[in-house]
């Protein structure tokens, strides 16, 4: 298969920043201790998959503080945001988008301890729901296949698109045919949900990491106009670390025509995060 040719409107929808410590210190109460990754070492990163713009996830271990994410917008036009709030937040929604946020992050996962101190839960996000509408902001949401059929029938009727994180989670061992992912592709088919397709965190156990191309294919064919592809730099609590490069690369094989890795990397998410 030829390879997408580099292009200055590719995304990268998923990444993280932590640091400089000295001007960005992590919160007190946190669920992990990151090392550093800092805007130059990210854009750096872009460059070298050939991609222009990222989208910068606020992490759970900077708590309400969003000074980082807010000033790495502010200083490089192809960068946009997702903010973590909850209600009663201190960080207002309203003028959110004109500094470059497009959604706020929420966790509703399966599984004790699954959501990390400083995230925010689904019910801030029903709660939150009306006033997203009102700036213009989608939600974002790390769930999984277990937990999915429980709030399906919510996620539609949300006000809001929403993003899923990570490919939902999937069970690479359940296979295409378990009952969570088929509500994934439901919903993914509804066009009111978006799905960022990052597999490979849900490989790690796996022997080849190919067993995720059929569940990448499933989504394709369920909807292909709401799938954007993010790195997950730096790819936190995870070793080795993967090769952004190599997960692009992989993402653009499972894809298997150029076309549509185009319309994944550069045609959703330019409609997504604009």
């Amino acid at each position: 298969m030829n390879a997408v040719p580099a292009t200055v409107a590719g995304w990268d929808c998923h990444a993280h920043l932590f640091g400089p410590y000295d001007r960005f210190p992590l919160a007190p109460e946190r669920s992990y201790t990151p090392p550093e990754a800092v805007a130059s070492q990210y854009l750096a990163l872009l460059a070298r998959l050939g991609l222009s713009n990222g989208v910068l996830v606020h992490p759970s271990a900077y708590g309400e503080d969003h000074s980082l994410l807010l000033h790495a917008l502010a200083a490089h036009s192809g960068l946009r945001g997702v903010v973590v709030v909850q209600p009663g937040s201190r960080l207002a929604l309203a003028g959110l988008h004109g500094q470059g946020v497009r959604g706020a992050r929420f966790s509703h996962r399966s599984g004790a301890g699954t959501n990390f101190a400083g995230s925010a839960s689904f019910d801030d996000l029903r709660a939150l729901a009306p006033a997203l509408a009102d700036a213009g902001l989608h939600a974002e949401l790390w769930t999984d296949c277990q937990a999915l059929p429980g709030i399906a029938a919510e996620l539609k009727a949300l006000p809001v698109p929403v993003v899923i994180d990570h490919m939902g989670g999937f069970d690479v061992e359940a296979g295409v045919d378990a009952p969570g992912f088929r509500v994934l592709l439901e919903l993914l088919a509804s066009g009111r949900v978006w799905v960022k397709l990052c597999a490979y965190r849900n490989l790690l156990d796996a022997p080849d990491w190919q067993a995720g191309r059929p569940f990448q294919q499933k989504m394709i064919e369920a909807n292909p106009e709401r799938l954007v592809w993010g790195s997950d730099w730096p790819h936190l609590r995870v070793a080795p670390s993967p090769d952004a490069a190599s997960l692009l690369a992989m993402f653009k094989d499972w894809a298997g025509r150029d076309e549509l890795a185009e319309r994944v990397l550069v045609a959703n998410p330019g409609m997504l995060y604009r």
